[in-house]
């Protein structure tokens, strides 16, 4: 398949599509989200001002956000095994989409764009997490209208056309999305996710917990649907913001499209607000969080080699029709 193959379908189909969109939070959607103040179950955000952190920080301390340490639920689950079923689910959503025509080939100009991107990121994610030095690392793009893009356990990352093209992302912004959805896969929020969800059901019990033995060493070979529709907490969302922001100024793009990119998902589809968004009634706090932040990344911006390459906008591609009604 070439370029001129690759097509939008407005209803791409999937065996397990993913049900999380980017930015989705599953406790607004629950109503459990806490008041900016009352949450932070481990987020050092800079709410607190510049200033008044930095008096409490050693003279070591490292350069950049400050989120905390991961969940101790992610012990729980086997960081190989649940990596493994998201390289399994995200080989098959790729085969799904191949065979609808609607995963972009290597030569589309969008996809090479998001490579690039990935290229110039991933080297600053090993700080946040050991094993993705030996990640096996993928980007992929998909051909649906959906404003959303994900990053599977494992650094296996996908964009969706739509979110490139209906909000006419700048390569700093597509930048802040990909540093997001890494950030979830660095920080391991699947994990905790699952290994939560295990704790819930009554499924761990103390020697599986201690040794990933049992019933959820077992479960984990089943676990690749659930990967797709996992929804993280508002807390996880505001890591991932936070550490994204960190990725990208590294990366030499400009942390402070996060903001950009925040305010156009608000005022994007006016008077038909997508699933993400009905989720989110306090984004202004979500991007207050972020704006709180960028003087800790400044000057690693400010460090950073430049990219050397820069992309346009990615333009409207051709719709696959609508199948009849029943076919």
């Amino acid at each position: 398949m070439d370029a001129d193959d690759f097509i939008v379908h407005s209803d791409l189909r999937f065996t397990h599509p993913p049900t999380r969109r980017f930015g989705d939070c599953a406790d607004c959607a629950a109503g459990r989200c806490a008041p900016p103040r009352q949450r932070g179950r481990r987020l050092f955000t800079g709410l607190l001002g510049a200033g008044g952190a930095a008096a409490f920080l050693p003279a070591w301390a490292r350069e950049g956000v400050d989120v905390g340490p991961k969940s101790k639920f992610a012990g729980l689950v086997s960081a190989e095994q649940l990596e493994q079923a998201g390289g399994q689910q995200y080989a098959q959503m790729m085969a799904q989409a191949g065979q609808q025509r609607a995963l972009a080939p290597a030569e589309q100009p969008q996809l090479q764009r998001l490579r690039y991107i990935a290229q110039r990121i991933i080297p600053f994610s090993y700080e946040w997490n050991d094993r993705a030095r030996q990640w096996k690392w993928e980007v992929n793009l998909l051909g649906s209208p959906e404003l959303n893009a994900f990053c599977m356990p494992g650094g296996k990352i996908a964009f969706f056309y739509g979110i490139l093209e209906k909000l006419k992302l700048e390569d700093d912004e597509v930048a802040a999305i990909m540093g997001h959805e890494v950030a979830h896969a660095l920080r391991e929020h699947a994990r905790e996710r699952v290994g939560k969800s295990a704790v819930t059901n009554g499924i761990v019990e103390l020697g599986s917990a201690l040794f990933g033995l049992g019933n959820l060493g077992r479960g984990l070979a089943n676990m690749g649907a659930q990967l797709a529709s996992l929804r993280f907490s508002r807390d996880d969302e505001t890591e991932a913001d936070l550490v994204g922001i960190e990725l990208s100024a590294r990366a030499g793009y400009d942390p402070a499209a996060a903001v950009r990119l925040w305010e156009k998902m608000m005022t994007a589809n006016k008077g038909a607000p997508p699933p993400w968004l009905s989720t989110h009634p306090a984004s202004t706090t979500r991007i207050r969080d972020i704006q709180a932040n960028l003087p800790k990344v400044a000057g690693l911006y400010a460090r950073a080699r430049k990219p050397d390459q820069r992309f346009p906008t990615a333009p409207p591609l051709k719709t696959a029709p609508r199948p009849p009604s029943g076919g």
